[in-house]
């Protein structure tokens, strides 16, 4: 017979573990420091949540649930959605797995170098000549003569 399994060493260990546990059920009683300025909202709280709640406290039980059939339904109507969505997916030319480095300068093929440079890289000349030109368009235009009554 197994020595763990016998009624002589169960029943010794089970009310050693039940006197070593039981000690610490008594030792465990919260109090309040009663010169604590919180001391008054703590206590009311405590003594507001002592009772258990009751069943009247307690939501009642949804009425508005569909039957099984609609909820078989819905699960048919996302799994045939579901398949026509991999489908869509499977259909698309997914550019992962190629080569980062052709990647990149097949875009860098694709733009002009001198639009896409930054402002910094004109020279003085370019960037009084662009300011002139933008101070040319902003300027009003000569006023209307306007007949005198």
């Amino acid at each position: 017979m197994n020595v763990f399994l016998s009624k002589k060493t169960i029943l010794p260990a089970m009310t050693g573990l039940l006197l070593l546990t039981g000690g610490c059920v008594g030792s465990f009683d919260p109090e309040t420091d009663a010169t604590s300025p919180l001391a008054p909202r703590i206590q009311e709280l405590v003594e507001s949540h002592r009772e258990y709640p009751r069943w009247a406290d307690f939501p009642a039980a949804p009425t508005d649930l569909p039957q099984p059939a609609q909820v078989a339904a819905n699960v048919q109507a996302l799994n045939a959605d579901s398949g026509a969505l991999a489908g869509q997916v499977a259909k698309i030319d997914w550019t992962l797995d190629r080569d980062p480095t052709a990647f990149i300068e097949s875009i860098r093929q694709r733009f002009d170098p001198v639009k896409m440079a930054p402002i910094g890289a004109q020279t003085p000349e370019e960037v009084e000549a662009f300011a002139a030109a933008l101070r040319r368009r902003a300027a009003s235009p000569p006023p209307i003569d306007r007949p005198r009554p």
